[in-house]
């Protein structure tokens, strides 16, 4: 059994103070919208160039030293959660550990086992210790017999998205290198979280959509060939241009649909919530390194029909995100922003009441980069985010994200674990998808 050892743990604080006009960070209504408590990632980095053991010790320190420079930047990341309104910024830090992994990274890849990979996080990403008091950001970077790193961040949710946190890891990366920063755009704002209406409708919301039963993590990897092919089977039937996370959420939503009703025995009508990025959608009004929540829900709802067609679930995903553009998000940021608001989380909440529905949600970390963070021993062979194996289940929930090559997409689908098994054994799926293959296949198929 692999053991992890822990070396040490320690606070890194920014290297600048906070100015004082600047140690409250308020929350927008947005960062109410994402229950999941941390935006959990972890980068993994071969020893590529057989770096000594003294090298090894120089890279670490180095990394601590270009963590309190970044922490100076993203003010509120080095703060403390004060509740679910705001963040003081009180310079306390990042929770810092080393790990010592007690296997090659090449054994841990090649023998992945889902259990083991929260173990190389900073915290459990569950809702346990996500609270007021807690921090803000906690790091832990692993180091394998061989001398690879997995260096893995947990971000509260409350003020992160993936967006923002590939702006931040990003940002850390070229100042361990010592080059040109990324600026963060701390200045966007929402309606405050102080809109009691909103905050209420959006516990509301979730609340009806809670499920009850223990979770069970399935990779599923679809590869260039695989994503033409369901391009151009939607494509045959109509659907204009379909991207590859269009085609890929539909599929999941499909089969997904398909294990409920081998479970319930019927066709039960299914709502699909697709996070959204804002900053694209809102012409100039907000930059690709805004900082915060920026995001919404894109919903899309399938009825009970015995033959649910797969070219038809795509046009749904299509429509529902189309939905989301400038005029919307000018809409959120304006006058009447709290009753469009509180009309869609209405929308959601009355879809999912009495258990009549069933929901899941998809989040897409594709296209964000996150296979170009270098902190100077090259690009990461494998990047990894949340894994809810074991946990309670909160929702059906779905991570895309890119496979090493951007061609592909990984996805981590989290269900109870009655679905997860008649899922691993879906053909439809199956067809298209490899199951929890390990990463080193995946990269020499990228190869």
């Amino acid at each position: 059994m692999t053991k992890i050892n822990i070396i040490s743990r320690e606070n890194i604080k920014p290297s600048s103070p906070t100015p004082q006009h600047l140690k409250t960070f308020n929350l927008s209504v947005l960062h109410q919208l994402i229950p999941a408590p941390y935006a959990p990632i972890i980068f993994f980095y071969p020893n590529y160039d057989n770096a000594t053991e003294l090298q090894i010790i120089e890279h670490q320190e180095h990394l601590k030293i270009s963590l309190s420079q970044t922490l100076t930047h993203f003010y509120p990341l080095a703060g403390t959660i004060k509740d679910d309104l705001s963040i003081d910024c009180d310079d306390a830090g990042a929770r810092y550990a080393t790990i010592r992994v007690d296997t090659s990274l090449t054994e841990f890849l090649k023998h992945l086992d889902l259990g083991l990979i929260n173990r190389l996080l900073p915290c459990d990403p569950t809702f346990d210790g996500s609270g007021g008091g807690t921090r803000v950001t906690n790091v832990q970077v692993n180091v394998f017999e061989c001398g690879g790193i997995a260096i893995s961040l947990c971000i509260s949710h409350k003020i992160l998205d993936g967006t923002a946190l590939a702006t931040f890891v990003k940002c850390w990366a070229s100042l361990h290198q010592e080059n040109a920063r990324l600026v963060p755009d701390l200045t966007a704002r929402f309606l405050p979280a102080t809109d009691s209406r909103l905050r209420d409708s959006s516990m509301a919301m979730w609340a009806s959509l809670i499920k009850f039963g223990k979770c069970s993590t399935g990779r599923f990897v679809f590869d260039r060939i695989a994503i033409t092919k369901l391009k151009a089977e939607a494509g045959r039937n109509g659907v204009q241009q379909p991207t590859r996370v269009e085609v890929v959420s539909a599929l999941l939503w499909k089969c997904v649909m398909a294990a409920s009703k081998e479970t319930h025995g019927f066709n039960k009508p299914s709502l699909l919530g697709h996070s959204v990025n804002l900053r694209r959608r809102s012409g100039t009004v907000l930059s690709e390194n805004s900082i915060g929540n920026l995001v919404w829900l894109a919903s899309a709802e399938s009825g009970t029909m015995a033959d649910i067609k797969f070219h038809d679930l795509v046009n749904q995903v299509k429509g529902s995100i189309l939905k989301i553009n400038s005029e919307f998000v000018t809409k959120l940021q304006g006058d009447n922003g709290p009753q469009v608001m509180e009309e869609s989380l209405k929308l959601m909440k009355d879809c999912g009441t009495n258990g009549s529905l069933d929901y899941i949600g998809i989040t897409s970390w594709c296209k964000m980069g996150f296979y170009e963070v270098d902190f100077g021993r090259g690009k990461p062979l494998w990047v990894c985010g949340h894994v809810s194996h074991g946990s309670p289940v909160f929702t059906d929930f779905v991570v895309l994200m890119d496979t090493r090559d951007g061609d592909g997409i990984e996805a981590w689908v989290n269900l109870d674990e009655h679905k997860m098994h008649i899922l691993r054994h879906d053909p439809e799926l199956l067809a298209f998808a490899s199951l929890d293959p390990s990463p080193l296949q995946i990269c020499e198929v990228d190869n």
